[in-house]
């Protein structure tokens, strides 16, 4: 069972947590589909806060000794798995500035070959 003041604890960190993800999406410092990432992470905590049995039953399946440890435990599966969602957008986001940077490059050359056409045909007319 988790302690009273564990308890106290979290949830003051969960509210926090939660204030500084609604601060950055106001501020448009992170756009909404990524924090929605880091929303569902804090409601699975605040779950596990509002249903300590779920962390009890975790606790008694793993067979982890001490509460705060199974805790840990499942605050880093959730952290594990923002990472992983986050790495996945990197990702994504890599390749299509590849692509952005390879199409950009291609343009840049064909205007290129425009203009010394361009200034070819206006050197042969005069």
């Amino acid at each position: 069972m988790i302690s009273s003041a564990l308890r106290l604890f979290l949830t003051i960190g969960l509210a926090l947590y939660f204030l500084l993800i609604f601060t950055l999406l106001k501020r448009k410092t992170l756009s909404l589909k990524y924090t929605l990432l880091w929303i569902f992470g804090g409601a699975g905590m605040a779950i596990l806060l509002i249903f300590p049995e779920i962390l009890n039953w975790f606790i008694h399946i793993a067979d982890i000794k001490l509460a705060s440890n199974g805790l840990f435990a499942i605050i880093l599966f959730f952290i594990l798995i923002i990472l992983i969602s986050i790495t996945s957008i990197v990702s994504k986001q890599s390749d299509q500035i590849k692509r952005l940077v390879q199409d950009n490059a291609l343009m840049e050359k064909r205007i290129r070959d425009l203009e010394s056409r361009n200034a070819a045909d206006t050197s042969h007319q005069d």
